[in-house]
């Protein structure tokens, strides 16, 4: 298709700051179509993401529209569900959720939409897995945001303990984006050093607890996550639209297991182009099991 045109459907807090980010970087993106159950919401952001384009980095086309519109967009970003509230975790959130996409996802398929979905509707994983049965689309043109945001997390926090850039960190956060994720320690290191080398276990552990729960601590402080979200997102469109082959800890189908998870994978036009085999510690290996089945048995428990 080659528009670069993206839809971007649900415009809360993480749709439109997904719009907001790609309009003020140099983006890929050629132009944004907004959708939303409530029409006027989606049609008010539009109108005041364009008021910004005489200022903004890069020229954008914006526009509301319909599920009809996906007919010709390279990716449709889904980020529309019920919120996480405080207290409630994102395998939660799964049956009123499940149900919303079903026929979502019907209606943009209807369109003769042929390019990729990239989910963002937590919960993330199990979410994507229906987006595949759904669409019936390959599961390569089907990706969830995966443990992006997890592993800019964990970089972030290792680098303010190193005293270096986070770019200068490789790091992954793996499995589910949820509650039963895990870092890959074994692989993870800041310009050639192992980290575990760098840092004490009990420090390791400390940041992986911080990695896997800050997203808790921000609902209760402000309700919601979406900046950092959102910023990841964009950078996965880019990535996309782009062709970059990209390494990216992005959500993709184990077709042994039936799953999908958060796992380094390389991320070009075609979609997902091939998941890393990487070398996992046996720990390592019985916790990425143990965060499998857990989607596993989540997939199981809905009814639709």
């Amino acid at each position: 298709m080659d528009n670069n045109k993206v839809m971007i459907v649900g415009t809360g807090n993480v749709g439109a700051s997904i719009a907001f980010a790609l309009m003020n970087q140099r983006t890929a993106v050629n132009e944004i179509v907004l959708t939303d159950i409530i029409a006027k919401d989606a049609e008010g952001e539009a109108m005041d993401l364009r008021d910004a384009l005489s200022v903004a980095p890069s020229y954008v086309k914006i526009s509301n529209g319909t599920y009809k519109d996906a007919k010709d967009c390279d990716v449709v970003v889904i980020t529309a569900g019920a919120p996480q509230k405080p207290g409630e975790s994102r395998m939660d959130l799964l049956k009123k959720n499940a149900n919303i996409l079903k026929g979502m996802v019907e209606q943009i398929m209807a369109s003769g939409f042929d390019g990729i979905f990239l989910v963002v509707t937590n919960p993330m994983d199990v979410l994507t897995y229906f987006v595949k049965k759904f669409s019936g689309l390959p599961a390569e043109k089907v990706i969830g945001s995966g443990t992006v945001l997890d592993s800019a997390r964990l970089r972030t926090r290792l680098a303010g303990y190193l005293n270096i850039s986070p770019k200068s960190v490789h790091a992954y956060q793996v499995g589910e984006h949820g509650d039963t994720e895990l870092t890959l320690w074994s692989r993870a290191d800041a310009g050639g050093q192992d980290i575990i080398d760098l840092l004490p276990r009990d420090t390791l552990d400390g940041i992986s607890d911080f990695v896997k729960n800050e997203a808790y601590d921000i609902i209760e402080k402000k309700g919601a996550t979406y900046y950092g979200i959102a910023t990841c997102v964009a950078s996965i469109l880019n990535c996309i639209l782009n062709d970059e082959m990209r390494i990216m800890s992005v959500s993709t189908y184990d077709d042994y297991n039936d799953v999908y998870y958060g796992f380094p994978a390389v991320v070009g036009r075609s979609g997902i182009i091939r998941r890393l085999d990487l070398k996992l510690t046996e720990e390592e290996g019985v916790k990425l099991q143990e965060s499998i089945n857990a989607l596993k048995k989540a997939i199981k428990s809905v009814r639709y």
